[in-house]
């Protein structure tokens, strides 16, 4: 027990031994980011806009095969939709509820660990400036005890122990933010373009029943 709170001291004090767990969580939270990315990425071949080709060409069968294998949510919810669309179990009302709420869910996904570290991020440099506040209150304390005594070197040392907390929490929070904001924007990119591939597939859908029920009716009137 006294070595270890013989190591806190000599690395800064509690308030550092705190920041470097935080930068280890952070760490790991930025690593299990990128392992979800690298899942979620479509295969080479079988892009989203690949799926929306087969789906232009009215080519639905390819399409839903080839979204089947897939293991990138994007491209199973654009199966997932045609399916639902060209099936017509549900009122359409009721079948684009359902592909919203499915959409909600993989868009959900895409922002996964962003939170905890907005939450280092923001937390870190102001844990930084209270270890730095503490510092420099235990600081002038020792020179008050100390009087007309004062060792410089002793104020010196206290004071950049001081200064380290902050100094660990900007290190700790700078890195923290910069990776966080490149992920938030990743995220924001990958729900727009579910939003924009899900509506040309409804458009389609719209399109092609317009087009069916125009036919009718020019079918019908003919036969009048």
């Amino acid at each position: 027990m006294i070595t270890l709170l013989n190591f806190i001291d000599s690395i800064g004090g509690p308030v550092v031994a705190i920041l470097i767990l935080f930068s280890i969580a952070a760490t790991t939270l930025i690593l299990l980011k990128l392992a979800a990315t690298l899942v979620q990425l479509p295969a080479r071949n079988s892009t989203p806009k690949r799926l929306l080709a087969h789906l232009q060409m009215g080519e639905l069968k390819q399409l839903r095969l080839l979204a089947q294998r897939q293991r990138n949510p994007h491209s199973q919810l654009i199966g997932d939709a045609v399916e639902l669309l060209q099936e017509q179990t549900l009122s359409k009302n009721d079948t684009q509820s359902e592909v919203i709420r499915k959409a909600r869910d993989v868009a959900h996904t895409y922002s996964n660990y962003l939170r905890p570290l907005e939450v280092i991020a923001t937390l870190a440099p102001l844990l930084g400036l209270f270890g730095t506040v503490l510092g420099m209150i235990e600081a002038f304390k020792a020179m008050e005890l100390a009087g007309a005594q004062v060792d410089p070197a002793v104020l010196s040392g206290g004071i950049w122990q001081a200064l380290l907390t902050t100094a660990v929490g900007l290190g700790v929070a700078i890195p923290v933010s910069l990776i966080h904001s490149l992920f938030e924007r990743r995220a924001e990119q990958q729900v727009h373009n579910l939003q924009d591939d899900i509506g040309q597939v409804f458009t389609y859908f719209a399109r092609h029943t317009a087009s069916e029920t125009a036919t009718t009716s020019v079918s019908q009137r003919s036969a009048s």
